[in-house]
């Protein structure tokens, strides 16, 4: 249960009893229930859960999107938790959240892209994919939730280790392995930081054909409500579509839909971006100059 049950005692004149601020109490029950039933939280639940008339749970829904506890789905008319809620907890998203949360993400930047796209998080040194969504069409790269993925050598794995601290850097790095898979995977940790120190720098990740032959990968970091990056959102494709020019052009939406992303788990716009550190504004500074990613051409990479 995220709260308590809370009354407050008030006594008007010539009465000794509590009074329950029963607004109060109904604004509770209900973010209760919407914490219960998840991203599916329609009004039409929330009064079930609640047994509160429908008209007097939507007037409470209502004004707890106005206070910004709650989030509402206008396409789908869900409800669910704000981040305003995990700032006051100090509770951050799970993996089961960010996956749920990502979903519509994921979609935008796959109809804006035509690629395959994917979130994934970093959790006890090992990265997993948590949400994904496939293009449309024959010629498709597939990905599979759960799946785990290198940090060496993968566009996930180097945006969740580019912003790490240093000691965490150093001990991910001691553990690494740094396995050649393909003839262009990084395999010594010099040139792993050298990469990290591009990837901090314009606030994209690639895997140029890394971790698979004829595969590439983009990834940009999303971050939640504490300004700490949570996940990495990714572009995946075959090297046939995904030049190292248009993976350049793909820039704008991948930072765009992690950006949006990035606020509904309760961070600032892009805007705000620029207020941070200048690896923190790498995306942005990216998309306002237009430099080619990594300044590489076809085919370069460190080994």
């Amino acid at each position: 249960m995220l709260f308590h049950y809370m009354t407050q005692k008030s006594y008007s004149k010539g009465q000794g009893r509590p009074h329950t601020h029963q607004s109060l109490e109904r604004g509770l029950r209900i973010i209760e229930a919407a914490a219960a039933i998840g991203n599916s939280a329609t009004l039409s639940k929330i009064a079930r859960e609640t047994a509160l008339p429908r008209s007097t749970a939507y007037h409470l829904l209502r004004a707890l999107v106005e206070l910004g506890y709650l989030v509402h789905d206008g396409n789908g008319r869900a409800y669910a938790l704000a981040p305003r809620l995990f700032r006051l907890t100090g509770r951050t998203w799970t993996q089961a959240q960010l996956a749920e949360i990502s979903i519509p993400f994921l979609d935008e930047l796959s109809r804006l892209t035509g690629e395959g796209t994917s979130l994934a998080v970093m959790s006890e040194r090992v990265v997993t994919i948590v949400a994904k969504r496939d293009c449309e069409g024959p010629v498709r790269v597939v990905q599979k939730v759960g799946a785990t993925r290198p940090i060496h050598c993968t566009a996930v794995g180097k945006t969740l280790a580019a912003w790490l601290s240093e000691a965490e850097l150093d001990a991910i790095i001691n553990c690494i392995s740094f396995e050649r898979l393909t003839p262009k995977t990084i395999t010594t940790p010099v040139a792993f930081r050298r990469e990290l120190e591009r990837v901090r720098a314009s606030g994209f990740a690639i895997d140029n054909e890394e971790h698979m032959e004829g595969i590439r990968c983009m990834a940009t970091p999303v971050r939640e409500q504490s300004g700490e990056v949570c996940a990495a959102l990714c572009i995946v494709g075959p090297k046939n579509r995904l030049s190292l020019r248009r993976l350049t052009e793909l820039r704008k939406p991948l930072a765009r839909v992690a950006a949006d992303l990035s606020v509904r788990l309760g961070y600032g716009s892009i805007r705000g971006m620029a207020e941070k550190s200048p690896e923190e504004a790498g995306q942005r500074i990216a998309l306002r100059d237009g430099r080619n990613i990594s300044n590489r051409k076809e085919g370069d990479n460190d080994h």
